[in-house]
């Protein structure tokens, strides 16, 4: 596969902000995310004036489709952020114009829904991007600790080790070092594209997961999925972010989370680790996709690097 690297996001650069999924939960949260890039000397460009729900979209799929690839077709626009997940990306990835994508590669920038995009345009068009902030969601709630991380790595940073935006280190789960391109983000979405021509190849790849408001049985349910598609046996290691929000009902009977990921995880032939910094709070990592990383696992430590620049 030929990767594609933009170029590292510097003030004066343009960012085009997406809804390719659920709309904003207020029009001030977006006006703040907007803005505070905006002080950071960025020039931000949005292709339509209304960010009203559809349902529990953000607008019909033509107006996202239209939205999301008017941008991929501008040469002077250097990023792409967007608004929120929530969930929609999936109904668009037909409909992309990845020659475009091809031709004038950008930094995508989003998580949760948002894996959906990155695992489709690394497949499709070689792009690498970060599961990263979101416009009107951490952008205009200012965290200096994860905005750190995030410009470290949109400007060219490769973190050896990678750390959480307080020093966080990693927890040892099954012992090994491994290196491959770093894939992952949400569980669920990730899943959805089993079986799909949107999904990457996973054999080899570090992969990193992170959920929210999934209890037990449902993650016990996904990762047998991907257990019996033959993903978790070929994979070159795992990261495991932040599962929130998910504990089960209280009057049902429950595997906890930790005996579900026992089950399917901690007998693969592969390093494991647990505790990344990442997922449905407001303080946290930044993960590059696309890119080489190494994963070194003992009894005692867990340490992610990250290889090579997601920019260049």
């Amino acid at each position: 596969m030929i990767r594609r690297r933009p170029a590292p996001l510097h003030p004066g650069a343009r960012i085009g902000v997406v809804a390719p999924g659920s709309a904003p939960r207020s029009e001030g949260t977006l006006r703040d995310g907007i803005a505070r890039l905006e002080a950071l000397g960025y020039g931000v460009l949005t292709h339509r004036s209304d960010f009203s729900s559809y349902g529990y979209l953000g607008g019909p799929d033509a107006v996202r489709l239209d939205e999301f690839n008017s941008f991929l077709r501008r040469d002077d626009v250097s990023a792409l952020f967007c608004v929120r997940g929530g969930y929609g990306a999936l109904r668009l990835l037909p409909g992309l114009d990845y020659k475009a994508a091809r031709r004038h590669p950008k930094l995508l920038v989003g998580y949760s829904d948002v894996t959906a995009l990155h695992l489709a345009l690394y497949e499709q068009a070689g792009w690498v991007g970060l599961s990263g902030p979101m416009v009107a969601v951490e952008w205009g709630d200012e965290d200096a600790a994860s905005e750190r991380l995030f410009w470290d790595l949109a400007r060219g940073g490769t973190p050896d080790p990678l750390l959480g935006p307080h020093g966080e280190t990693l927890e040892p789960v099954c012992s090994g070092e491994a290196e491959g391109v770093l894939i992952g983000g949400n569980l669920a979405v990730l899943t959805k594209l089993v079986g799909t021509p949107y999904l990457p190849a996973l054999e080899g790849v570090l992969l990193f997961l992170e959920e929210v408001g999934e209890e037990p049985y449902r993650v016990d349910g996904l990762l047998a999925q991907l257990k019996l598609a033959g993903i978790l046996d070929r994979l070159g290691g795992i990261v495991l972010g932040a599962f929130t929000e998910a504990d089960p009902k209280p009057d049902r009977p429950s595997l906890t989370l930790d005996e579900v990921f026992a089950h399917y995880i901690n007998d693969l032939a592969c390093p494991v680790a647990r505790g990344l910094v990442y997922g449905h709070f407001p303080t946290k990592n930044t993960l590059p996709v696309g890119v080489r990383a190494r994963l070194a696992v003992d009894d005692r430590t867990a340490r992610l690097s990250i290889l090579e620049p997601v920019v260049t």
